[in-house]
């Protein structure tokens, strides 16, 4: 009997299709339009920040100055107006970079894969955070590396512990960080780890990829430089899913010329260039520097309120039983349920639940690298309005009082 169409396409899928599994934040996607469910979940912003009138007045100005051409096929290292404003930006930041450091993608998530197929062979040692962003993982994993957890403490990555394994022999091609409000964790990279964590890129001959969406969304403290304005071993990683709107779908890489060139030849396998209106689009939001400051500035309120309102609704509803260090910006809280577990269950388990009673989040144990986090979850805040987190905590606590009821 011949296979169904579905069949064939099983047996016929590579070993890396077959083995691929579907990331958390598509799942969560798929929650996110249940009716009545309120998400703590993906990091999706707001689309009340989107700025849409000036998007509209963007367009038209690309199609007045350029016709036709701002829908034409482009080049796939970026046009190049945004990439004089990309590196304009740089600039600002400490870390001057010419154009032709700076390659376009379509979303920081291509990025991240490309940086997988540009760098990594099976088996070559990549280190990341412990507990990690994991989109960056999916990415990363697919190329087959031997990935080595570094654990987040208060002020981000451990970089004493990841010296400790180098002086031991541990010899990484690169480290994947996020500096500022790192994703699971919140937590911001201080500027003495920063700088010893560049110090051990020169000292060591490995690659910093300072993957950093969520810099401009600082709401607490001081802004802190980036690592690339400290090493030229740095690959940042930059977009503005985070601060226009995702929907655009650009970011840019900014690196050492050679990698940047590898880079663009594996962009071209993938998808020829990243789109042409969007990046004019782009270039004309982010390149109006006393527009995108205000609209910057904007945002930090925003985000501070949202973020206060669901920490206090945590601590209205669990005490201590539920525990968290809050942030200086970007989009999540790192909980920690304070109650204890039956052997074997994990917040993964909870999740279910947690959709029955009409919220969700991210099981700590999606991030995990090698430290297990089965008491943990990663709550966003950016999305439900100051009213909605309220009954998002009062929800999740009914929750896990029915999770682990006898």
């Amino acid at each position: 009997m011949p296979f169904s169409a579905d069949q064939l396409v099983e047996h016929l899928l590579s070993s890396g299709a077959r083995n691929s599994e579907s990331s958390a934040i598509r799942d969560l996607l798929r929650h996110a339009a249940r009716k009545g469910l309120i998400s703590l979940g993906g990091g999706i912003p707001a689309p009340e920040l989107f700025p849409i009138d000036r998007i509209i007045e963007a367009t038209a100005a690309a199609f007045d100055e350029f016709g036709a051409r701002a829908a034409q096929y482009g080049l796939t290292e970026g046009e190049p107006e945004l990439r004089e404003v990309a590196a304009r930006l740089a600039e600002e930041d400490g870390a001057p970079s010419l154009p032709d450091q700076i390659l376009v993608t379509t979303g920081s998530q291509q990025a991240l894969d490309l940086l997988g197929r540009v760098l990594v062979d099976r088996g070559d040692v990549v280190v990341v955070d412990d507990p990690a962003y994991l989109g960056a993982l999916q990415a990363l994993r697919k190329y087959e590396p031997e990935l080595v957890g570094i654990p987040m403490v208060e002020d981000g990555l451990d970089t004493e512990a990841l010296e400790t394994k180098l002086r031991a022999g541990l010899s990484p091609k690169a480290v994947y960080t996020n500096p500022n409000f790192q994703n699971p964790t919140g937590a911001t990279l201080s500027s003495d780890r920063r700088a010893h964590l560049a110090r051990l890129a020169d000292q060591h001959d490995f690659l910093i990829i300072e993957d950093d969406p969520y810099a401009a969304l600082r709401f607490s403290g001081e802004n802190l430089p980036s690592m690339a304005s400290m090493s030229e071993r740095v690959i940042r990683v930059r977009t503005v899913s985070k601060t226009l709107a995702p929907g655009l779908r650009v970011a840019w890489t900014i690196g050492p010329a050679r990698l940047i060139e590898a880079l663009a030849i594996a962009k071209q396998a993938a998808d020829l260039h990243t789109s042409t209106l969007t990046q004019h689009i782009t270039a004309r939001l982010v390149g109006d520097a006393e527009w995108f400051s205000n609209h910057l500035s904007s945002l930090a309120p925003w985000y501070r309120a949202h973020c206060d309102a669901l920490m206090t609704g945590l601590a209205a509803n669990f005490g201590e039983t539920l525990t968290f260090d809050p942030p200086d910006g970007g989009m999540f809280l790192w909980a920690e349920l304070r109650r204890e577990l039956p052997p074997g269950l994990d917040t993964a388990d909870l999740l279910p639940v947690a959709i029955e009673h009409g919220v969700s989040f991210v099981p700590g144990s999606a991030f995990a690298v090698t430290t297990p986090r089965p008491a943990h979850l990663r709550l966003s805040y950016v999305t439900a309005s100051p009213e909605q987190l309220s009954e998002a905590a009062a929800r999740l606590a009914a929750a896990i009082d029915a999770w682990l009821q006898p």
